[in-house]
């Protein structure tokens, strides 16, 4: 019975941290960009008592043994890479990637980190930045006589200026992928860095080679379903009263043999 009880412990945990996810996710729904997370568990180490497969006689083995089973523990969380719908802006820095593929940022420590959040903006020196100021990379200026800023699905940037008919390009927008987008590490912000589970950055033109398209005067919903979301949540919730109830009964059991004995 004690037994039970530190099982049990270990589901509650368990459930306790999957919740934390599911509320996390359901957070960031309206997070551009944003990558929901699943929780993934396994359970622990099995005290055997009877090997499986040992011999109960001179000519019969044990079909299957007796194993006890001590709990559950997180392995880990998995970020889920799909793509989430796009909302059309018609702002003209606001960009969406259409595929596979990260924005690069350059942080002020000088790294790279990795986007798929598209909300751009100009400083003070006509420098495309995101949200917190970290510059695009490679850095693109916007001079101060623009009259139209266009992107081309393939990262182009060209700008037409007052009394000039004639596009000006600026620059080329280049996005990054990894072979296992699964094993960047989320830093907040919605910044990634890269890992050795990732793997190295590979670069290329949007809209070649298995890259996606940037998409100009759009940005990328997160990719979290509502409904899927509160169906785990009323799964999680059931699973740890589930524990919960064991842990009572473990309890009364404990309980009876103390008042009996």
């Amino acid at each position: 019975m004690l037994s039970a009880l530190w099982v049990s412990k270990t589901g509650l945990e368990a459930q306790d941290l999957a919740l934390t996810t599911v509320s996390n996710n359901l957070a960031n729904v309206s997070t551009t960009g944003f990558k929901k997370d699943r929780a993934v568990f396994e359970d622990l180490l099995y005290q055997v008592q009877r090997q499986p497969g040992a011999n109960s006689s001179a000519d019969t083995r044990l079909p299957s043994g007796l194993q006890l089973g001590t709990g559950v523990r997180t392995a880990g969380t998995q970020k889920v890479f799909t793509t989430g719908s796009l909302q059309l802006t018609d702002q003209p820095l606001d960009l969406a990637i259409n595929g596979r593929g990260f924005f690069q940022i350059q942080m002020p420590d000088g790294t790279i980190g990795y986007t798929r959040d598209g909300t751009f903006h100009i400083n003070s020196e006509g420098v495309v930045v995101n949200v917190n100021g970290y510059p695009l990379e490679p850095q693109i200026t916007i001079p101060e006589q623009t009259n139209q800023l266009t992107i081309s699905k393939d990262g182009i940037v060209q700008a037409t200026m007052f009394g000039d008919p004639t596009p000006q390009e600026l620059g080329q927008i280049e996005t990054m992928d990894f072979i296992n987008p699964a094993g960047l590490q989320a830093m907040g912000g919605n910044i990634f860095f890269e890992t050795a589970a990732s793997g190295a950055p590979q670069g290329g033109v949007p809209g070649e080679d298995g890259f996606g398209s940037v998409e100009q005067g759009a940005l990328e919903n997160s990719n979290v379903e509502v409904v899927e979301e509160l169906v785990k949540m009323i799964t999680v919730q059931r699973s740890y009263e589930m524990n919960s109830k064991v842990v009572s009964a473990a309890d009364q059991m404990l309980q009876f043999l103390t008042q009996n004995t």
